[in-house]
Parts: structure tokens; C-alpha cells; sequence
């Protein structure tokens, strides 16, 4: 377990006796992040409270097999993902976009300067997008997981994976330069 966070640490050590009072601080120091990360990918704050509450079941029940080599919170974080995309997959709203095969010469990371910007309008206009460049932003922009990691998550290859958000990062580039330059016009 890491060693810096030792009240974490004792938490899990409690909740693997079944300290319904130790889970209650687990989850009270875990459940709103959580919370967050399955309402970044279901868009649904009912389903997104639903996946949060079953990811902390599943991680109290399979506690044991926590073995410490990353931190609680990303290995719950992990949970609330697998479970947000298994929801996705059952609505249908997954599966509807594909991702495309695409040359490697699309793939280039073009810089982009979001200095200026409300964080609060990018992630109105991530919100916006179609499904996978929504998805695959959120997990490699907010969730910080990189092309590898998003392509296992997803089961798409690394290639997929890189061409999408590069292409969803100039999507989103070109609706934020528009929505400002709309601003910029109408003097707001």
C-alpha cells in the first residue's frame, strides 16, 4: 500500500474486517470524485449515481484482491470506468459510434492553447460531442489515462485510439474557437 496515505491505508485494513463504519469514510472520501467520473461518461446523474454505488459494493466485496500497487482511489476509479462503459455498452449509445481505422499521418498532436479559456465552457462543449470523441477526451484529458491505457479500457488498438482523440481535440479546438469568436461578435 502507499505509504502516504496512511489513514487511507488503515480505512481498507478496517474495511477488510467488514467495519461498516470504515466504508462509511471510504466512501465518504471517495464517493463524489467517483461520482463525477461515471457522470462524465453516462451523462445521466441517475445512472451515473447508480454505477458509483455499485462500484463501491464490487470494491468492498472484492477488497481482498486490492493489493496496493496503485492508489485506492485510482484502482476505484478504475471500477466506476469499467462499469460506466459495461452501462454504455447496455443503452446502445456505445456502440452507435465506431471508431475508424485511420492512416498514421492524421494522427499528429497539434497543440492547443486553452489559456483564456473557462474550464466550465471546455467541458460544456466536451459534453457536446459525439460520443467517442466525448469518451475518449474524458478519459485522456480529465481521467489522465494515456492512448495505451484508453485502448485497453476500450478494446480498440493504440493506432484507434490516438487518431480519435487526436481528431476529437480538433473538433473540440474548433467549436471553442467558434463559440468565442460567436462571443467576440456579439461583444459578450
Amino acid at each position: 500500500m502507499k505509504p502516504n496515505q496512511p489513514h487511507i491505508t488503515n480505512l481498507i485494513l478496517r474495511c477488510k474486517t467488514s467495519d461498516k463504519n470504515a466504508q462509511l469514510e471510504l466512501y465518504k472520501a471517495y464517493y463524489r470524485a467517483m461520482y463525477n467520473v461515471a457522470h462524465r461518461i453516462l451523462k445521466d446523474s441517475y445512472e451515473a449515481e447508480d454505477i458509483m454505488q455499485e462500484a463501491f459494493l464490487t470494491a468492498f466485496t472484492k477488497l481482498n484482491s486490492y493489493k496496493g500497487e496503485v492508489t485506492f482511489g485510482a484502482w476505484l476509479k478504475r471500477i466506476v470506468i469499467n462499469k460506466s462503459l459495461t452501462q454504455l455498452k447496455k443503452n446502445n449509445r456505445y456502440q452507435e459510434v465506431k471508431m475508424e481505422v485511420i492512416t498514421s499521418e492524421e494522427t499528429e498532436d497539434e497543440f492547443i492553447n486553452y489559456n483564456g479559456l473557462n474550464p466550465k465552457d471546455v467541458l460544456n462543449v466536451l459534453q457536446s460531442l459525439k460520443e467517442n470523441y466525448r469518451l475518449v477526451l474524458t478519459l485522456n484529458l480529465i481521467e489522465g489515462y494515456d492512448y495505451e491505457e484508453i485502448a485497453q479500457i476500450l478494446n480498440y488498438t493504440n493506432e484507434n485510439v490516438r487518431t480519435t482523440v487526436s481528431r476529437a481535440k480538433k473538433k473540440l479546438k474548433q467549436v471553442l474557437l467558434a463559440e468565442n469568436s460567436e462571443l467576440k461578435i456579439y461583444g459578450r
